[in-house]
């Protein structure tokens, strides 16, 4: 779609041109190498629709039930082959003036490093996805009680943090932390605190409450093409016996949705 094609509301020509600024000058993105291509109107445009969606379905559940807490997913990537529908979460919470914010973890651009970051909604769908759709679960009010103060805490939120950044890593390992794990991980500790102070602690709770990570199907060709073209995929994390027979155990989007809905710490996906 040619830039004449688009239409922008001149409300919306301020803030548009901000997202521009931002995907231009911002380099993280979750779990994908660097995109150099400049955002068009339409991309930026789609994702501004699919933000004002967002959030009008989640001022609905505000409305509805009090909902302040979802564990929000968005489709970066074609991850089909995988059986995968979503390739990145967040956790999205209400601000006391009615706005939506998304912490959530993002690679710094082709590299193996990784921060925590603060985005409203329009950010968070800016990014070039594979399918405009949002997907999101809404917590139990216990979760959401417990989540709200380590969301708007800048250091609880980063308390199991590692910047040490690989989009395969090891489910049950610490060297590595993926995007999906951070979240899974800093949920554990938001509902023991004083219990859980490492991410082995975090794991612990994740194994005892039920959680299942995705086991991949990878062969060698594919393990070393990744490990080779992309700073941001290793796979040295993983036990010997489960690389080597090409399976690789990771946290994704798909089972944290599984996992909180069996062990009955959220209700039903549902999507946009």
């Amino acid at each position: 779609m040619h830039a004449r094609a688009v239409r922008i509301h001149p409300r919306r020509a301020r803030f548009l041109a901000a997202l521009v600024l931002v995907a231009v000058a911002g380099a993280a993105h979750a779990g994908r190498a660097c995109d150099t291509r400049p955002p068009t109107p339409a991309r930026i445009e789609q994702g501004m629709r699919l933000a004002e969606r967002t959030a009008r379905a989640l001022d609905a559940e505000y409305a509805r039930s009090g909902t302040q807490v979802v564990v929000l997913a968005r489709a970066g990537q074609d991850l089909s082959k995988y059986r995968l529908h979503y390739s990145h979460l967040g956790w999205a919470y209400r601000t006391p003036d009615g706005h939506w914010r998304v912490v959530h973890k993002l690679n710094q651009c082709g590299t193996a490093v990784a921060q925590i970051y603060r985005q409203g909604l329009g950010e968070f769908f800016l990014d070039d996805l594979w399918r405009h759709e949002a997907a999101w679960v809404v917590p139990t009010r216990e979760a959401q009680q417990r989540m709200l103060p380590v969301l708007t805490d800048r250091v609880r939120a980063k308390a199991l943090h590692q910047p040490a950044y690989s989009m395969v890593s090891y489910a049950w390992g610490q060297k590595y932390q993926q995007s999906n794990q951070w979240a899974a991980e800093t949920m554990a500790g938001a509902m023991e605190p004083a219990t859980i102070r490492t991410r082995e602690q975090a794991q612990a709770w994740l194994r005892f409450k039920g959680y299942e990570p995705t086991a991949l199907r990878l062969g060698p060709l594919t393990r070393l093409g990744g490990r080779v073209g992309s700073a941001h995929i290793a796979f040295d994390d993983h036990p010997n016996e489960k690389r080597f027979s090409d399976r690789i155990e990771t946290v994704t989007v798909d089972s944290v949705f599984d996992w909180l809905q069996r062990a009955q710490l959220a209700g039903p996906i549902q999507r946009l």
